[in-house]
């Protein structure tokens, strides 16, 4: 039985939430600013939401973003220089006041008042955190000679902005129906799965349940290409170039990789697959990234200052880096291998992983599967580009610009399987510099049967045009006090 189902991605959690980090590496995450604080318990609410509702990254990274902003917007107005993405300088402080202290209750009521307006059922969670650090839930006022008066007028700036930037966060945008989040665009795919018009076109997937109930998943948050970003031009401003259709040679090259791949799946390919499949407790490539950007603060022991310029450069990185996928995602609409392999090899034998500690087999085509659980055969919205690439590349070539240089130096230690199979024997899996860590995220996705390496070349180049775009157009000038909307 076929059965629509509209609940954004119950299912993606299986796929999504995984030990992402070692229980060693995360006990290495010192928080020891209240940026570093801040963004742990950010992360966390929006790990939660995914255990409510399923992952949901376009959504996750907009609001990653906005919790970075709100740090940095507040943490502005005690900067010498630096102006906010909302109020330019026109909350600038006097030099007495630009104390560490002053800037720790700016952002803390900023971050809060943002994550409460979007997770406003983690209240008490986010009550405890800020009254365990001093302060006054019911502390409202607006005047900007308190730090807490600049948190709160910053939160309100930033919403302000943000309700109605195309997100649909409040459900209120014309033609959606009501729902938060919910497309307004009207996308409709052409293909269905047992139907295949054109097989260079995106179809949702059939998905099992473990009742063994077959069910559909739409296209996640196909509107996303109307959000408004934080620092591109517009959405399309980098869309890739157009992607190889069905029967060209590249196309076939492709396809036949990732069938190689799938048929040959070592457990270091595993441990990769898995590692990269989403990070931390399901918080989607921005809350990978802004763990990575974690783990440099406390390899460089950052200060309050750097911490905040980091975090902030990362997340909005990642946020546009999402946009800008998803408008290509969109524009070109493309299928997934599950189609293509289906398309090319119907009707004939091929070798592939037969599902969970069954190895490679001989199989049909027609029941040729990625390296994923059941209930999760691929992500639900077209291939090219790569999220995983696009958003990594972009995160990795910003980590490069802002510390000045590529080095990262941190290794993983996974058991391969640990979210698919029985799991295996641990494996290292080094991480020497962004860029590779990068490229590691890039082809995990080829690796696990998701894409083609045309969705993986083209996101990794995209994310990094991305990123030395807005490092040396928007962030370095949203830092020197020079930039102008």
């Amino acid at each position: 039985m076929i059965r629509q189902t509209t609940t954004t991605l119950i299912l993606f959690i299986l796929f999504a939430a995984s030990q992402t980090f070692s229980q060693a590496k995360k006990a290495d995450i010192y928080l020891h600013t209240v940026a570093n604080q801040w963004l742990d318990i950010a992360l966390e609410a929006t790990a939660n939401e995914v255990d409510r509702v399923g992952a949901k990254p376009t959504i996750q990274s907009r609001t990653l973003g906005l919790a970075v902003t709100a740090m940095y917007d507040a943490w502005a107005a005690y900067d010498a220089k630096a102006v906010s993405t909302c109020m330019g300088s026109k909350l600038r402080r006097p030099p007495a006041e630009r104390t560490r202290k002053n800037k720790e209750i700016a952002i803390s009521y900023a971050v809060y008042r943002v994550l409460l307006d979007i997770y406003p059922m983690d209240k008490a969670f986010f009550d405890k955190e800020f009254k365990a650090r001093g302060y006054n839930p019911a502390n409202l006022t607006t005047d900007r000679t308190k730090p807490e008066g600049i948190g709160n007028i910053v939160a309100a700036a930033i919403l302000k902005e943000r309700h109605h930037d195309g997100a649909n966060q409040l459900g209120d945008e014309i033609g959606g129906n009501g729902t938060p989040y919910a497309d307004y665009t009207y996308y409709s795919p052409m293909n269905t799965y047992k139907k295949v018009i054109n097989p260079d076109k995106w179809h949702p997937l059939p998905f099992v349940n473990e009742k063994g109930d077959t069910f559909l998943v739409n296209f996640l948050t196909p509107h996303w290409y109307r959000v408004k970003p934080f620092g591109l031009k517009n959405s399309a401003q980098f869309r890739a170039a157009e992607y190889p259709k069905f029967g060209s040679d590249q196309l076939k090259r492709e396809v036949d990789e990732v069938i190689d791949f799938n048929a040959n799946l070592t457990a270091e390919r595993k441990a990769t697959i898995e590692f990269m499949r989403d990070g931390p407790r399901s918080t989607g490539q921005s809350g990978h990234w802004l763990r990575f950007a974690q783990m440099v603060s406390v390899r460089d022991k950052n200060d309050l200052d750097r911490d905040v310029k980091m975090f902030f450069a990362v997340g909005n990185t990642a946020m546009d880096a999402f946009i800008a996928c998803w408008e290509t995602k969109r524009f070109y609409d493309s299928s997934r291998p599950w189609t293509l392999v289906r398309q090319y090899y119907a009707g004939k034998q091929i070798k592939g992983w037969g599902g969970p500690d069954k190895g490679t087999i001989d199989m049909p085509a027609e029941m040729w599967h990625p390296y994923s659980p059941a209930n999760f055969v691929s992500p639900p919205f077209p291939a090219y580009v790569s999220g995983h690439s696009t958003v990594s590349g972009a995160c990795a070539k910003m980590l490069e610009l802002f510390t000045g240089s590529d080095k990262f130096g941190e290794t993983e230690i996974r058991r391969p399987g640990i979210i698919t199979e029985t799991p295996g024997d641990p494996v290292s899996l080094p991480l020497p510099t962004f860029t590779a860590t990068a490229d590691m995220a890039g082809i995990s996705r080829v690796l696990g049967g998701y894409h083609i390496q045309a969705d993986n070349v083209a996101g990794l180049k995209m994310g990094r045009e991305i990123a030395q775009y807005l490092w040396k157009d928007v962030i370095q000038k949203y830092f020197d006090g020079t930039y102008k909307k």
